[in-house]
């Protein structure tokens, strides 16, 4: 809706979907620093994650003009794979956590040894990762849901030609069309909410399969009523709807796996106080 920039800084022009971007970002560190030190993190397990956190949100990044880009050139072959700058956020999504998770895994077990540290601190990020699992979707999804308002000033992932009331004609539309962005905007920021309040207040430990089934069938919903070309590899889905798809079986497959953990976990704690 405003593509020209709001200012120059530095020489950069930013408009605001690049303040609403950096906005998401803050709270999402902010939202996270928060949850981990009210969870116990010790400050040298919490600084770490944090840092391997902002190299997997470079490498989410990156991802998610990747698997755009992807999209764009199975569309059309013909004008070759060109970086053209657009980004899909579940293509960032799957960057980022495997960038996490590589990276974290690394540290823990190669680099972290190798520096001498003690075992306090592997131990404590051992334990800290399966609470990184239970708040981290709600600092995701933050991070998400303003970016989605920056989609919406950007005039980008927008939805069909509507004459609705609630209809909205940006720069980039010849028409009105359903403020799509705002929609998820909506949805993000109440699932985040939903999810901050059962980890602090009930202690809920499925956060991850909240969201990942959540928000799956959210965005498969929704883009039936997006209307911006963003590609696509099967016929009758658009990409998002298939990771979509995906994200709702792994959500289901990690229900189980973790349940299956929790279970195990509490079998030992008890023969271990039974001894």
């Amino acid at each position: 809706m405003y593509p020209d920039p709001l200012f120059t800084l530095f020489g950069l022009e930013v408009d605001l979907y690049t303040v609403f971007f950096i906005a998401g970002l803050i709270s999402c560190i902010l939202f996270t620093i928060l949850a981990m030190k009210k969870s116990g993190y010790s400050s040298s397990a919490s600084d770490t994650i944090i840092l391997i956190g902002l190299i997997a949100i470079a490498v989410g990044l990156f991802s998610a003009i990747l698997f755009q880009s992807f999209y764009d050139y199975l569309a059309d072959p013909s004008a070759g794979f060109v970086l053209s700058g657009r980004m899909t956020f579940i293509g960032g999504l799957i960057g980022g956590i495997l960038s996490f998770l590589a990276i974290y895994f690394l540290f823990v077990y190669l680099i972290n040894p190798r520096l001498k540290k003690n075992n306090i601190l592997k131990a404590d990020m051992n334990k800290g990762l399966f609470q990184l699992l239970q708040f981290g979707p709600a600092s995701i999804t933050i991070a998400h849901a303003f970016g989605r308002v920056g989609c919406f000033f950007s005039g980008c992932c927008y939805g069909l030609p509507t004459a609705a009331w609630y209809g909205i004609r940006f720069q980039t539309t010849a028409t009105k069309v359903i403020p799509t962005q705002l929609f998820e905007a909506i949805f993000l920021f109440i699932i985040s909410a939903v999810m901050i309040v059962l980890y602090f207040r009930y202690k809920f430990k499925y956060n991850l399969t909240v969201y990942l089934i959540g928000y799956g069938v959210w965005r498969f919903l929704i883009e039936y009523l997006r209307d911006d070309d963003r590609g696509g590899f099967i016929p009758g889905l658009s990409p998002s709807q298939f990771w979509a798809l995906v994200m709702i079986v792994a959500g289901i497959i990690f229900y189980f796996i973790y349940r299956y953990f929790l279970k195990k976990q509490k079998s030992v704690t008890m023969n271990d106080a039974s001894l």
